[in-house]
């Protein structure tokens, strides 16, 4: 029997994406993943028989058009992707959930969504699953994709469906609207209470579409996914990735990280700015280790770096320095990665202008885009032609995306509004926060405050919730500030400090490599960092710093006081989103005492 499809020659569907590659470019190492020693590809004709198979699975399991569906992921893996797309073609609304979502939160959203099945990557994460629907007494069945362990989704084994279910399914498919919801994702951002963000197959298609138009990308090319597959960045980007009809290499975990850049050898990839931080910590590490000819080197390498996109334009003298700088130290970054990286597009957080710049400097174009999970997510970039990118800034809107700034102060600053196909329809089952984040002419409100600069360039400024004013009547805008300290390398982390105090302070963690490695070149003898932060020589080191990034800064928004944190702030412990934002509250209450004690005591100068 002939099976009929909707014509494919465009996309409305998110899962039209699979008859799409096939017609326009089938690739025959789609979707690869590392097993057994090599890399293993399959094939957009595999992956949509292994896509039928499990939406064939789901319906025999009694799940109907509309219901829900929680995913548990840990690092992307063609298995989710073709999980993913066989819950969209049957109409079932998947819920991706981070493996560290608390427990209090999964009872949540278990409840809210009434979700029917949750499939987990590991045993452990689906036992923990389990605990909390055991307390609830929650009928959903939990499953896990580890097939050596009991409680395993057997629609992994990609049964072949029989002729009258592939018919059945068929006729679900192409009942589908692309205003249909496709996708429910909870976040919290830094207020720390979960809900639920409603986004159709027409909010995401958008904005793949507008991707399409964007990005140097061919068939021909890789592609590497590191990042979390429960954030919709890199959620997007794999859908994306397969319209582009390019091959895309899963990463196998964050250890695995320098194998698989250098054996996939990538042309593109989507990152945070964590990752390119931590290379760039690297050089700096050198800095402290080598001898005085090769940290001078690698110190003008980086000086020459850190120019990059300037008003030298890449014209005479500054080409000459870089090529040799690229030469002699900025070409090993791009050596790490594989050595063929062209372009990397950088979001889920603000990167420091710097960092981009040297990454630019050394062969790999990286550009900041803006997005939310509410915006699908993305909403500016910017572009890798000429004119077109400004570093510091997040771009320019996407197509069909308007944004606009609402009530300008005298700085042109002002909450930033946005207006698109790719806006979530609200919150679910909060018709309050609905309301609440919509204009009465229907403009969303990002809670982010920025301007546009350059005429046409969007640069964010900071949280609309996270501005606050001291005691003496100063507003501080805490994000660019926490950005602007850790350009030391020695500050990993920072956390501006001051609502309705007399000045600001900060909490800080430090860099523990690059501090070890100062420690030793100093003689500094090392013990563990609950330890190092209390000793005298690494508080004044600190303090050099504080005051050295101090001096480019008015008074009123210069630190007069910090405290060492003992240990890194996790997202386990509530200190971070699971984007690595700190959650400011969280983090004021575990070190209370400390503030405290800062604004008892006098600060230093």
């Amino acid at each position: 029997m002939e099976i009929s499809r909707k014509h494919a020659s465009d996309f409305t569907r998110l899962f039209d994406i699979l008859s799409y590659q096939r017609e326009k470019y089938p690739n025959q190492h789609a979707l690869n993943a590392f097993e057994a020693g090599s890399w293993k590809g399959l094939s957009i004709y595999e992956i949509q028989e292994k896509v039928d198979s499990v939406s064939c699975w789901l319906i025999r399991s009694g799940l109907v058009h509309g219901q829900t569906v929680i995913m548990v992921p840990v690092m992307g893996t063609p298995e989710w992707v073709i999980l993913d797309f066989a819950c969209q073609q049957c109409g079932l609304v998947t819920i991706p959930m981070h493996p560290t979502t608390a427990p209090q939160d999964i009872e949540l959203i278990i409840t809210e969504t009434e979700a029917k099945i949750c499939i987990a990557a590991n045993a452990s994460l689906s036992e923990t699953v389990r605990k909390v629907t055991q307390k609830m007494n929650s009928p959903m069945s939990v499953y896990h994709s580890d097939l050596a362990e009991p409680g395993y989704f057997q629609a992994l084994e990609f049964t072949k469906p029989n002729e009258s279910e592939l018919e059945k399914l068929e006729g679900i498919r192409n009942s589908i609207s692309e205003d249909d919801l496709v996708t429910i994702l909870y976040t919290s951002g830094s207020s720390g209470v979960p809900k639920g963000v409603l986004l159709t197959h027409r909010n995401i298609v958008s904005n793949i579409k507008a991707i399409l138009t964007l990005l140097p990308i061919e068939p021909r090319h890789k592609v590497l996914s590191f990042l979390p597959f429960s954030h919709i960045l890199e959620r997007v980007a794999c859908y994306g990735y397969m319209a582009f009809g390019v091959s895309l290499y899963f990463s196998q975990s964050k250890e695995s990280f320098e194998h698989d850049f250098r054996t996939v050898r990538p042309f593109f990839c989507t990152s945070v700015p964590r990752v390119l931080e931590k290379m760039y910590d690297f050089l700096q590490q050198q800095l402290l280790n080598k001898n005085r000819f090769k940290r001078a080197l690698i110190a003008w390498a980086l000086a020459v770096g850190k120019q990059y996109g300037s008003k030298n334009r890449l014209n005479g003298w500054y080409a000459f320095k870089l090529y040799f700088a690229r030469v002699l130290v900025l070409s090993h970054w791009r050596k790490k990665l594989g050595g063929r990286i062209r372009y990397m597009i950088v979001g889920a957080a603000s990167l420091q202008p710097e960092i981009g710049r040297l990454f630019s400097a050394a062969g790999i174009s990286v550009v900041e885009g803006y997005g939310m999970t509410e915006t699908a997510p993305l909403i500016t970039i910017n572009r890798y032609e000429p004119g077109l990118a400004r570093f510091g800034t997040v771009g320019l809107p996407i197509p069909g995306v308007e944004v606009k700034i609402d009530e300008p102060n005298q700085e042109q600053e002002g909450e930033i509004l946005v207006k698109g196909a790719n806006v979530m329809q609200g919150y679910f089952k909060r018709p309050d926060l609905t309301a609440e984040a919509f204009t009465k002419d229907g403009w969303f409100r990002t809670g982010d405050i920025g301007k546009f600069v350059h005429q046409h360039f969007l640069k964010i400024t900071d949280r609309k919730k996270e501005i606050f004013k001291t005691s003496a009547g100063k507003y501080i805008a805490p994000h660019p500030l926490q950005l602007h300290f850790t350009k030391s390398p020695f500050i990993q982390r920072c956390l501006i400090i001051g609502f309705q105090r007399p000045f600001v302070t900060a909490l800080i963690v430090v860099n523990v490599e690059i501090l070890e490695a100062w420690c030793a070149q100093e003689h500094v003898h090392w013990t563990a960092l609950p330890f190092m932060v209390h000793n005298i020589k690494v508080r004044d080191k600190l303090q050099q710093e504080i005051r050295t990034l101090n001096e480019s800064l008015p008074s009123v928004e210069q630190i007069r006081d910090f405290v060492l944190c003992p240990q890194d702030w996790t997202v386990d412990r509530g200190e971070l989103t699971n984007t690595l934002k700190p959650v400011r509250q969280v983090l004021m209450n575990h070190y209370e005492k400390d503030i405290n004690k800062m604004y008892a005591a006098p600060s230093y100068r």
